[in-house]
């Protein structure tokens, strides 16, 4: 059985906030359309706590996600790249669409301070969803 799902890939540093908050938001909203993939370039131990609680408060559930090393194959194998601040490195491969999202990093911050973020996280999600489903 062949996968036509696009593959949506999340990077950050450590992929413990900003990407687990993106991959947990495509996940809910796309459902099985999309195969939503997440990794770090220097990964965290765990998820920070305070992105777990505040997708918590909206009825997503990250906390059975584990921070990822980014590898060149997750790369390579992934239709669309969403980078959050990892810097050079991000892997290129030619013929990827690529975006790169400017977002606080939540390291260190409280739930306060995160949902803003998670908020801009939903809203640049369905921006994409969209587009995504207007190019299928």
């Amino acid at each position: 059985m062949s996968d036509t799902r696009p593959t949506v890939l999340f990077v950050c540093v450590h992929n413990a906030g900003r990407s687990q908050m993106a991959a947990g938001w495509l996940r809910h909203l796309a459902g099985d359309t999309v195969e939503v993939r997440s990794a770090g370039s220097a990964p965290a131990d765990t998820i920070n706590p305070a992105a777990v609680e505040a997708m918590k408060e909206v009825g997503i559930d990250i906390t059975d996600q584990t921070p990822t090393r980014l590898t060149w194959d997750t790369a390579k194998e992934s239709d669309v790249i969403i980078t959050m601040g990892c810097g050079d490195a991000c892997p290129v491969f030619p013929g990827k669409r690529y975006e790169d999202w400017k977002l606080e990093d939540p390291a260190g911050m409280g739930v306060d301070a995160v949902r803003p973020i998670r908020d801009e996280i939903r809203n640049r999600i369905q921006l994409l969803l969209a587009d995504l489903s207007r190019r299928a």
